[in-house]
């Protein structure tokens, strides 16, 4: 989090502590508006198709349980989703509503046998095998613009067309690519994030962006500012003859937490004066630089195979390192020893995850390349 959003933080946690001297047009309101519209500034939208929601998850959820399901209908989504854009759409289950996997590639696999699945190459069509699947009952295809595991980033604008011309919905969730590279959301329905990881704000809130028309299809939320005057008290508030607001308001749970909302407005206003597509370059930059760095290692066939992704611009911030022959053991071993240098990687599913944002530098590059050249040989 920027300092500004721990300063923004400290002035609203006083006001908390003495909730009298909150101020009601410039906190209550003012503080969730200025967080929709650097929200919307990020992704390239209008701050009224933008709802501030708690996670990922619960835009998701929003969506799912706004959406006028019937029987049959079905939800298609790629094989390896990570359980946030997977809940969502099984808990419809009930509803008579199916959710099927399509795998992006020949040899990939997920589930209990996520670590013996081919990692992705240039040469696999991801989006051309999701646009086949689509069958005469999917309502929405959902997935993750920036995959978690193996970092693909999946072309939206080549699958939004492919949606729009069969009559399906393109929901994203887009937290692993947010605040690192610029997205298209032309033809998308909805897009769903939370606030933390590439936009740097505390977990717990974020936003979902909705096309207009689409969002007119959802069930609203039902909360007493999801309405028109809600906040005008001159009007009496048990008077129930109000419509639904049009904007992205209508799906807002009710008051969103402001002390997590100034520290969100800081972190996405810092995005925007730096400007996400240079984030992006210079993310790029890194990447490359570590690559070329690692070749002649152990890692030097995952360098020629993320090379290739990345200079065809299928990347998102995170460099996935497949495991090869190490397996669970010897990769876990490999982040564990990053810890003890203070060089903090994850591991996913059989991928070691590095991803670096728009603070790092190339001096930070140097000392991953440094370590992963020396483990490449061994497990310890």
């Amino acid at each position: 989090m920027p300092r500004a959003g721990v300063r923004a933080v400290r002035a609203f946690l006083q006001k908390e502590l003495q909730p009298w001297t909150m101020r009601w047009e410039e906190d209550f309101l003012g503080i969730p508006a200025a967080a929709r519209a650097e929200a919307a500034a990020v992704v390239g939208a209008r701050p009224g198709d933008i709802s501030l929601t708690s996670t990922t998850s619960s835009g998701l959820v929003t969506v799912a349980q706004g959406y006028p399901w019937h029987p049959g209908d079905e939800v298609l989504a790629p094989l390896g989703e990570f359980p946030s854009n997977a809940w969502p759409w099984l808990a419809l289950q009930s509803r008579g509503v199916s959710f099927r996997e399509a795998s992006l590639w020949e040899g990939q696999q997920a589930g209990a046998s996520a670590w013996a699945s081919r990692p992705p190459t240039i040469e696999d069509d991801l989006e051309g095998r999701l646009i086949a699947a689509l069958g005469p009952r999917t309502r929405v295809l959902t997935l993750s613009w920036v995959r978690f595991q193996d970092g693909l980033k999946l072309d939206l604008p080549r699958l939004s067309v492919a949606c729009r011309e069969r009559g399906v919905h393109l929901v994203v969730d887009g937290i692993q690519g947010a605040g690192t590279a610029p997205v298209q959301l032309e033809g998308v329905s909805a897009f769903a994030t939370g606030g933390y990881k590439g936009l740097l704000a505390p977990e717990g809130l974020g936003f979902l962006w909705t096309d207009e028309a689409f969002r007119q299809s959802l069930s609203p939320s039902g909360s007493w500012l999801s309405v028109e005057e809600a906040t005008d008290f001159s009007r009496p508030s048990t008077d129930f003859n109000r419509a639904w607001l049009a904007d992205g308001r209508v799906l807002e749970p009710g008051g969103p937490n402001l002390l997590q909302a100034s520290a969100l407005v800081e972190s996405l206003r810092l995005l925007n004066e730096a400007g996400v597509t240079a984030i992006a370059d210079h993310i790029a930059l890194l990447q490359e630089r570590l690559l070329e760095d690692l070749r002649g290692s152990r890692w030097s066939a995952e360098v020629n195979r993320l090379l290739a992704l990345l200079r065809a611009g299928r990347l998102g911030s995170i460099l996935a390192f497949h495991h090869g022959n190490l397996g669970m053991e010897g990769l876990n071993q490999i982040m564990k020893s990053g810890y003890r240098q203070g060089l903090f990687t994850s591991v996913r599913e059989g991928y070691l995850r590095v991803a670096f944002h728009g603070y790092h530098t190339e001096a930070d590059v140097d000392r991953v390349a440094a370590w992963l050249d020396r483990v490449s040989g061994t497990t310890s």
